[in-house]
């Protein structure tokens, strides 16, 4: 499998988490500070506000990109030991994640919340049911809305395939959630996407691979488009 990574936007997020929790934190501690005199409560309260966006970037990044490992990692990992028919692409494609290969075009959305996850067919929902509510409300791991950011995630990429190869015709560009935390249950065999943990994704794709066949021509038409630049193949 050739893997395709975006180190300097990996490196570059990584130093934005950094310097943004940091500065929060200067930030926050300016803030208090400020509160215990009167004459200064009104940049009391407006340096505790900047500093709790600043900390919620810095979460945000932190998350994605500080964390070890990271998504791309937990990816990579996971799909070690496909054939070199496949190229997983990193921060490298119009979308964060991307597998081309005989199984098709998959979109991988990956999630680091914990509990359980189903899918609700009344309301058209995932829902995590279970874990931490503190983390939910402050440190972004909630759900969120996963069919939005998948369906935003195909257009992004049907468009850059309709602008850079109007006269190719490609099968449908397939999403799959994929659950990267250890000990999270995914329990929705019946979501319209694919929902599984990280754990089943390879096995998944090669199972996809027999029923939905990419052939060889279509992916190097593809892959020409792309980044080439790649790391060592696994």
């Amino acid at each position: 499998m050739k893997i395709i990574t975006n180190q300097k936007l990996v490196k570059r997020n990584q130093k934005i988490g950094q310097i943004t929790t940091f500065a929060s934190l200067g930030v926050l501690a300016l803030g208090l500070y400020l509160s215990f005199k009167q004459v200064y409560i009104s940049w009391s309260f407006l340096a505790l506000m900047v500093g709790f966006i600043l900390s919620q970037i810095g979460i945000f990044y932190g998350s994605r990109w500080g964390r070890s490992p990271r998504p791309d990692e937990s990816i990579t990992a996971a799909l070690k030991g496909l054939d070199a028919k496949y190229s997983l692409y990193h921060y490298s494609s119009p979308v964060s994640h991307l597998l081309i290969g005989p199984a098709g075009i998959w979109i991988l959305s990956p999630y680091y919340q914990k509990g359980t996850i189903t899918y609700n067919e009344h309301k058209k929902r995932w829902v995590q049911k279970g874990g931490n509510l503190y983390m939910k409300i402050f440190a972004q791991e909630g759900m969120g809305r996963p069919d939005l950011e998948i369906q935003r995630l195909k257009e992004d990429m049907e468009k850059y395939i309709k602008k850079t190869l109007p006269d190719t015709t490609f099968p449908e560009i397939q999403t799959a959630l994929v659950f990267t935390n250890e000990t999270t249950q995914v329990e929705a065999d019946n979501a319209p996407a694919p929902t599984l943990h990280i754990k089943k994704l390879k096995d998944f794709i090669r199972r996809q691979a027999k029923e939905n066949l990419l052939n060889q021509e279509l992916i190097t038409i593809l892959e020409e488009k792309l980044p080439k630049e790649e790391n060592p193949s696994t």
